[in-house]
């Protein structure tokens, strides 16, 4: 039976967009965006996120083209996931991300949210519908 704290990302190359949620609910809620390209201070980051929310897995969102084809971004998420199976020694699970920005733009504009307000936080409503297609596509708990 899967419980505990989830915690997502949607990786980029200049930002990550971080979602959590739990088993219990199986829901996904956004947490926030971390910025930058250098990876010491986004793994200090993730490290203290970690630390404060003691997953029990996480979940990274695997970029494809909209043919399910693997590019450059791909590669670097499977980087990046390995990253974090290596350095916290918890499960990663990959969750294709196809169209979860375009989802994510188009829910915020639903809810009214202007064009600079979008892009602050679209990242981390991207990785809350990864998480969220993580936890509805699991098997039900028993």
């Amino acid at each position: 039976m899967k419980q505990g704290t989830v915690l997502a990302f949607d990786f980029g190359t200049s930002k990550i967009g971080v979602a959590v949620g739990d088993w219990e609910t199986r829901m996904a809620h956004p947490l926030e965006v971390i910025r930058g390209e250098a990876n010491d201070p986004r793994f200090a980051r993730i490290a203290a996120l970690i630390a404060e929310w003691r997953p029990s897995q996480l979940v990274a969102g695997l970029p494809l083209s909209l043919d399910g084809e693997e590019h450059e971004l791909t590669r670097r998420a499977r980087r990046f996931a390995n990253q974090l199976h290596g350095r916290y020694n918890l499960p990663v699970t990959l969750v294709d991300e196809r169209l979860t920005s375009v989802e994510a733009d188009a829910r915020l504009r639903e809810a009214g949210v202007k064009a600079a307000g979008r892009r602050a936080v679209e990242d981390s409503v991207a990785a809350q519908q990864i998480l969220q297609d993580h936890f509805d596509h699991a098997p039900a708990l028993s």
